[in-house]
């Protein structure tokens, strides 16, 4: 009995180990997948280039790691004067092979002057497939303020008749002029203005239906500002805010393109889709390099 048993043991293990060899000869199932970020659009502000963005760039290298970022180089320094309708066709013909490569959808990071570039880019793109558009410290409802760049660009002007050269054929063809919004000369901004009235829907033209219909196809609109920027001016204009005739600031919810819905402002708060991230203690310069706005206001959002 003793010698029958010695000859089935084998037996009996082999048996007992048949599952666990199956399973070692079994292919190894994939590892999870883990979806990958979307790809970040970043364009400049007024007299920038690419290299401003260094500090964005490795920030989100480190806490979003394979992420596809592109810093436009387009229209820097002195060329982003240049009126700002070029500007927008030419990031126009950046962005569209980026967009197509990601079907998932991308973000915009748009910094000072480069967040109206990105407005009329949501505008006049039928197909865009923006996921977050992050406006960083844009002057989305016009700029009204004696700042550096002006005194440079206009230096026997002041803020309360630049509007003579803004508001003329001339002026029009630069950047600066095309978001000047004097309120004291509401009449000559509406009807000389041939940017951002036009965006805004503040005039009546062709394409307002489809403009509207165009930036309303954003997921979520990122809006960031605060009070020591030293050059957006009121600084509230990177939140919708503007002046009225007696320079008081006026909300979003209180401007007539909001109350209108000229553009989709009301339908996006509708749905939950703006987001208003102010931050105090920040100059208009350092935007983009504060580590503590990036984790704040940015990282959250680029998904």
């Amino acid at each position: 009995m003793l010698g029958l048993w010695g000859q089935r043991l084998p037996s009996a293990w082999v048996l007992f180990l048949l599952p666990f060899l199956l399973l070692l000869l079994l292919p190894a199932a994939p590892a999870p997948h883990r979806a990958s970020y979307k790809p970040v659009i970043v364009v400049h502000g007024l007299f920038d280039s690419s290299y401003s963005f260094r500090h964005l760039l490795e920030y989100i290298n480190e806490t979003h790691p394979g992420t596809v970022v592109t810093v436009l180089d387009l229209f820097d320094g002195r060329e982003s004067l240049r009126p700002l309708w070029e500007q927008v066709q030419g990031f126009r013909e950046a962005v569209v092979p980026i967009m197509a490569k990601a079907p998932q959808g991308v973000h915009l990071i748009c910094y000072s002057q480069g967040g109206l570039v990105c407005r009329a880019l949501l505008s006049v793109m039928d197909e865009h497939n923006v996921d977050t558009f992050i406006s960083l410290s844009s002057p989305q409802m016009g700029q009204y303020g004696d700042t550096d760049y002006l005194k440079w660009l206009f230096p026997t002007s002041m803020r309360s008749n630049l509007y003579r050269i803004c508001y003329s054929p001339w002026g029009q063809e630069f950047s600066i002029c095309n978001y000047w919004h004097d309120p004291h000369h509401d009449d000559l901004y509406l009807n000389a203005s041939s940017f951002l009235a036009l965006i805004n829907g503040e005039r009546d033209h062709p394409n307002a239906t489809a403009w509207r219909k165009n930036f309303l196809r954003v997921g979520r609109l990122v809006l960031i500002g605060g009070p020591d920027d030293g050059v957006i001016t009121p600084w509230q204009s990177s939140f919708f805010g503007f002046y009225d005739a007696n320079e008081t600031v006026l909300e979003m919810e209180e401007q007539l393109v909001y109350l209108r819905d000229s553009f989709g402002l009301k339908t996006l708060l509708a749905r939950g889709a703006i987001v208003r991230c102010p931050m105090a203690g920040i100059s208009h310069t350092t935007w983009h390099s504060n580590r503590t706005l990036y984790e704040s206001c940015i990282e959250p959002w680029l998904s």
